[in-house]
This record gives structure tokens, C-alpha cells and sequence, in this order.
């Protein structure tokens, strides 16, 4: 769901097993008030990192076409499962989000739970915006959600987290980055058997918070107004407290000069 495709070959075994407790129903209820409050309802939608899917399939179940991309072919191709028992048909791309390429423009892009973190460096980051720019129509709406850095920071930090389901255990073991804000995420998945043993499987993923600052920044110098910055869930403005900003930005009709 991000740049780091490689590093979900075994999260993507039991990716929806670990957010089953994600109201995919209620973001995409979200963001589609976000787009109302904004005055720009998309027919066309992009779901940069789209995962697994679930949020692509709520929101074509609300009458949207919907281009899901992401860098995982592990998952997509859970993402198309999942639609093909679904009945409905979102168009699948396996691209890297830093080297969008779609088939035309659409009337307005999400990139969803915090999918953004996963890009490591603000060139990289501002090469996503400046492809988003290219792909979103004028006046069209970019929306996405980001973890703060006061989450990385009294959160995620160097905490350990433990999940047990049936048939896997999960241990995932952060390490702060102080300097930079990032996270390292070491996952260890102990998957029994049927002869009674386990397999362990490991993923490394590493995740970046950025200062809103730098985001604001980084979206008008791609072309984008800033329309707001609110909590999540919300339309308010964000607590000092808040895991995660949610962003809104309009399209303009001329890129700034970079």
C-alpha cells in the first residue's frame, strides 16, 4: 500500500486481519462528506494505496468509479478477490505512487490511512503530489490523512504490540528515529502448522511523520490550496493530541513553480 511494495510480502497474509477493528464503512462516509463540504463530489476516483481494497469497494458501492493503485501486488491481488465476490469492479493498477501513470485524469484522489507516512523523504513525497497534480482534474479534490508526529512520537514510539488470532500470533516491535520522526516496525507472524509447529514469517516496514508545515508546503508548491487541515473524523480543526491529521486540497489550474 505504499513505496515500500517489497516489505509487505508476508503483512499481506494478514493484513485484514490486523485492521478488522477499521470502520472502512464509516471512512468512506467521511471522506465523501469531505468532498461535499468541499463542493467537488467526485464520479471519477483515485484511491492512491489502496491496500487490500475494503475502502475502494465501500466507495464504489456508493456509486463511484474507482481506480485503486498501490505497490503491493500481494495487495492486489487480495484487492481483487475481494471485488470479484463483491460484484463490484474497481480498476486495479500496480504502480508506484511516486510514478503515477493513469489511462486519463479523474475528479479527485484519497490516499487513506496514513499511507503517506510510508514515504521516507520529502523528494519522494513531493514527486506523489506533483503526479497527483497531474492526474486530478481542475478544481478537483485531494484528500488524505496522515499520522502525526505526536503519534510516532507517545504512541507507536518504541513500543511493542501483540496480536493473537486464531492460527498467527503478531509481534510487532517499533523503534523511534528521534531526528527524522520515523518508526521502525519490526513484524514477527508465528503461523501454525498442521502438524501443530509454527513458521515464522518477518516484515520490516518504516514510516515517516512529517510536520504539517512541510506538507502544507509541499502541496502548494505542487499546485494544490490548502483548503483545511482537520481531526479525524471530524471537520474540526486537530487537536495537539491528534494520531492523525486529515487534509484537504483543491486542484488549481496552473502548477506553482517549483
Amino acid at each position: 500500500m505504499n513505496t515500500q511494495a517489497n516489505a509487505y510480502a508476508a503483512f499481506a497474509e494478514f493484513y485484514d486481519q490486523l485492521t478488522a477493528d477499521v470502520d472502512y464503512a464509516a471512512w468512506a462516509d467521511y471522506y465523501i462528506s469531505l468532498f461535499s463540504h468541499g463542493g467537488a463530489v467526485p464520479k471519477t476516483l483515485l484511491d492512491l494505496a489502496c491496500g487490500s481494497g475494503s475502502l475502494s469497494l465501500e466507495l464504489a458501492a456508493r456509486g463511484m468509479e474507482v481506480i485503486g493503485v498501490d505497490g503491493s501486488e500481494d495487495m492486489l491481488s487480495l484487492a481483487q478477490e475481494k471485488a470479484l465476490a463483491s460484484g463490484f469492479s474497481p480498476l486495479f493498477l500496480h504502480q508506484d505512487m511516486r510514478a503515477l501513470d493513469l489511462y486519463g485524469t479523474v475528479d479527485g484522489a484519497i490516499c487513506a490511512l496514513d499511507s503517506l507516512n510510508h514515504v521516507l523523504d520529502t523528494a519522494s513525497l513531493a514527486a506523489v503530489f506533483q503526479r497527483l497534480f497531474l492526474f486530478i482534474e481542475p478544481g478537483g479534490l485531494l484528500l488524505f490523512d496522515v499520522n502525526t508526529p505526536y503519534k510516532h512520537r507517545r504512541v507507536l514510539g518504541d513500543n511493542t504490540f501483540v496480536y493473537e488470532e486464531p492460527g498467527f500470533l503478531c509481534v510487532w516491535r517499533n523503534c523511534l528515529l528521534e531526528r527524522t520522526g520515523e518508526v521502525e516496525m519490526s513484524l514477527d507472524f508465528f503461523v501454525e502448522t498442521e502438524d501443530g509447529l509454527y513458521r515464522r514469517l518477518t516484515d520490516r516496514v518504516r514510516e515517516r511523520a512529517y510536520s504539517r508545515r512541510t506538507l502544507e508546503r509541499l502541496l502548494t508548491a505542487s499546485g494544490f490550496q490548502l483548503l483545511g487541515v482537520y481531526g479525524e473524523g471530524t471537520l474540526l480543526p486537530p487537536a495537539e493530541t491528534e494520531d492523525r491529521w486529515v487534509f484537504a486540497a483543491r486542484r488549481t489550474e496552473e502548477s506553482a513553480v517549483l
